[in-house]
């Protein structure tokens, strides 16, 4: 079953989505240099936050099968997009941080990298975005 999503545009290059299931509302803008205020995410901006937002929770349900706290975790993501060919996202670059004071074995660290690198919404990713994530322990 799928979920859906209600989207309206209100002109100006900004858009009102709806999530189905939560009636959550969040409101997109067009970033300055393609026309728009800036007044808030953008749509590539989205992209950037799911795929962050998606590596921290398949990386905090690891986390709880695996009785870590990852509480405090901050994640970085820094977005480029590219003109040519298209008008495109062309990397991601993510920096993983975790707390001070958080005892990980090394296996624990190898798990958390490959769940991250396993995250759903980077998979969905054009391989011509470069994505490079980066842990600090």
């Amino acid at each position: 079953m799928g979920v859906e999503m209600q989207i309206a545009y209100e002109g100006q290059l900004r858009c009102r989505a709806t999530h189905g299931p939560s009636g959550a509302v969040l409101v997109t803008d067009a970033p300055l240099d393609n026309g728009g205020k800036a007044a808030s995410f953008s749509p590539t901006d989205l992209v950037a936050t799911a795929t962050g937002t998606c590596i921290m929770t398949i990386m905090g349900l690891v986390a709880q099968r695996h009785n870590l706290d990852l509480t405090g975790t901050r994640i970085c993501v820094v977005k480029e997009m590219v003109a040519e060919p298209v008008r495109r996202i062309g990397a991601l670059t993510i920096t993983i941080t975790l707390p001070q004071g958080l005892v990980l074995s090394a296996d624990d660290r190898r798990r958390l990298e490959r769940t991250a690198q396993a995250c759903p919404v980077k998979q969905s990713l054009h391989p011509e975005v470069k994505v490079a994530v980066t842990f600090v322990y």
